[in-house]
C-alpha cells in the first residue's frame, strides 16, 4: 500500500481546526505534528493557510 502524499496545506488545516476546538492543547498538538510551538502559533495567527516557505 503507497504512502498518501500529505501537503503542508493539509496538515496546517488539520492543525489549525484541531487547534481551534475549545478543549485543545496547543503544545500537545505541536507535539504531535512534529512542529515548535511558534509555527503552531504563527499557524493559527493566519487567515488563509497557504504554505510561505
Amino acid at each position: 500500500m503507497p504512502w498518501s502524499a500529505v501537503t503542508v496545506k493539509d496538515q496546517t488545516q488539520e492543525f489549525v481546526g484541531l487547534a481551534r476546538q475549545a478543549d485543545a492543547n496547543v503544545s500537545e498538538l505541536c507535539r504531535r505534528f512534529g512542529i515548535s510551538r511558534k509555527t503552531g502559533y504563527k499557524w493559527l495567527s493566519r487567515e488563509d493557510l497557504e504554505d510561505r516557505s
